[in-house]
């Protein structure tokens, strides 16, 4: 049993609230090394180096820290992925999905828990 897990929760304890978060229903590429890649942070048609035909999907949890650099994805309270980004790359993905929300419907709007 892991003595220490990365979670949200600890993320947001010691970084504070992001400024840009989001849930939704992810896919993800599961790598020859164990790791997980998210579809959206792939190319259209693509498969990212090092994919093993494997995939797991699931409600995804994704924080962004444009003042630390990183965009962190979370699976099942779990850190299943990390990207080191500019500040500016990262707002203006959380831009992007503030104006994406703003066209969701309800039904594509994440469940409430």
């Amino acid at each position: 049993m892991p003595l220490h897990q990365l979670t949200p929760r600890a993320f947001a304890g010691v970084w504070g609230v992001p400024p840009y978060q989001r849930v939704e229903f992810m896919q993800f590429f599961i790598m020859k090394d164990g790791s997980f890649v998210p579809r959206s942070r792939v190319a259209l048609g693509e498969a990212p180096k090092g994919w093993d035909a494997g995939v797991e999907a699931g409600e995804a949890l994704f924080l962004v820290y444009p003042d630390r650099g990183w965009l962190l994805v979370f699976l099942d309270e779990r850190l299943v992925y990390k990207e080191a980004l500019t500040a500016a790359q990262l707002h203006t993905l959380g831009r992007d999905w503030k104006m994406e929300d703003r066209y969701r419907s309800r039904l594509e709007s994440p469940a409430s828990h």
